[in-house]
């Protein structure tokens, strides 16, 4: 029993904030077309360069400090069919329109009476910020701007505009507008655009430079870091030829139905080893790859000793972050079977326990810490 406890103990002193890249950018600085570049980063790497989150773009320029550079491809291309997205690189999944709208020529979103209004992105009103500090949650700034000057105003001084996911996400909002009554029309972090990932990620984060994307001569379907513009982006002619950056995925769903020891045995052959998920950045990475799972859960490196009675990553990390769905990740019945950590591929995407019997798909990871 002493031992017991004190293994309990040194796994909590064990427990520290771990960050890692989830993407691994590459520079080529070898000119090519955007097509041509495209081929390139599918045949030795993941894609092109996607971007989900300011981290990532943080990550990008790094890979891409060298001087003299004017322009530098990344994956984002125009497709020309138009949907809704949040600034904040999640997908729109909840949508609370008031009657009437969206109306299909305005293309930026503002909350008014707890429902939302497309309203002309060059208007200026206030806006809610989703701030830095965990503790805060959402920053109201009582300062008019043009939306792509709010999202801006948000990135440099909180985390983005806010995104709303749910009902009770809503009703937060609304309480803040009314506790500050000068404003009634309020900027969200909903933006309608053509844009799409060469990777066909569900990421909609931007980062254009002013005034852009501006289409000039009615060809720019492409996109460019400018590199003298803080490496904000510019849309370009896709013929031009430029360096490039592309990204090499660290989480690779496998859709074949295995047991989990059988997943475990495949990652390990294969790649690294199954997903550890020690931070909200990694669990935000699995929740964008299982979406494109096709069983109903998909297994993590999660396992539960009866021995101790705890639950532990088999990549030797302890489980400090957590995420598990409600009556799960408690007390396991060590007498019937051996249960295995998986997460939900749909719903809010939690951690569940299972049977290490039952098939299904699964996630490896590339990182080799």
């Amino acid at each position: 029993m002493e031992q017991t406890q004190y293994l309990i103990l040194l796994l909590i002193a064990l427990c520290s904030v771990s960050e890692c890249v989830q993407r691994q950018y590459h520079f080529i600085n070898v000119k090519k077309t955007w097509t041509e570049a495209q081929i390139f980063c599918r045949e030795n790497y993941t894609d092109l360069a996607t971007v989900d989150n300011m981290n990532d773009m943080n990550e990008l320029k790094k890979s891409v400090n060298v001087g003299g550079l004017q322009h530098v491809w990344i994956g984002l291309l125009k497709t020309g069919v138009d949907k809704w997205q949040w600034s904040s690189g999640e997908p729109a999944l909840y949508l609370n329109w008031a009657t009437g709208q969206p109306d299909g020529k305005d293309e930026c979103a503002m909350m008014r009476n707890g429902q939302w209004h497309a309203n002309k992105c060059s208007h200026s009103l206030t806006f809610i910020c989703i701030s830095s500090n965990m503790n805060t949650g959402l920053v109201f700034v009582n300062q008019t701007k043009n939306w792509r000057d709010a999202q801006s105003f948000c990135r440099q001084n909180n985390t983005d505009l806010v995104s709303v996911r749910n009902q009770n996400e809503s009703q937060q909002i609304q309480n803040i507008i009314n506790d500050n009554h000068r404003s009634t029309n309020v900027w969200i972090g909903l933006f309608r655009g053509s844009w799409q990932w060469s990777d066909q990620s569900d990421s909609s984060f931007r980062y254009w430079a002013p005034g852009e994307p501006d289409n000039a001569g009615g060809n720019e379907n492409c996109t460019v870091i400018k590199q003298n513009d803080q490496g904000q982006w510019a849309d370009i002619s896709c013929n031009y030829q430029f360096p490039f950056v592309c990204h090499e995925d660290k989480l690779i769903l496998i859709t074949e139905t295995l047991t989990w020891t059988e997943a475990l045995r495949y990652c390990r052959q294969n790649y690294t080893d199954l997903v550890s998920v020690h931070s909200v950045q990694m669990q935000e990475e699995v929740m964008n790859v299982v979406k494109r799972a096709s069983t109903e859960a998909v297994w993590l490196g999660l396992r539960h000793s009866c021995t101790v009675g705890l639950w532990f990553w088999v990549s030797g990390e302890t489980v400090c972050y957590q995420n598990w769905a409600p009556g799960n990740g408690t007390d396991e019945d060590c007498e019937r079977t051996v249960r295995s950590g998986a997460v939900q591929s749909g719903g809010d995407q939690r951690w569940i326990s299972l049977p290490e019997t039952r098939k299904l798909n699964f996630i490896c990871s590339r990182y080799e810490d």
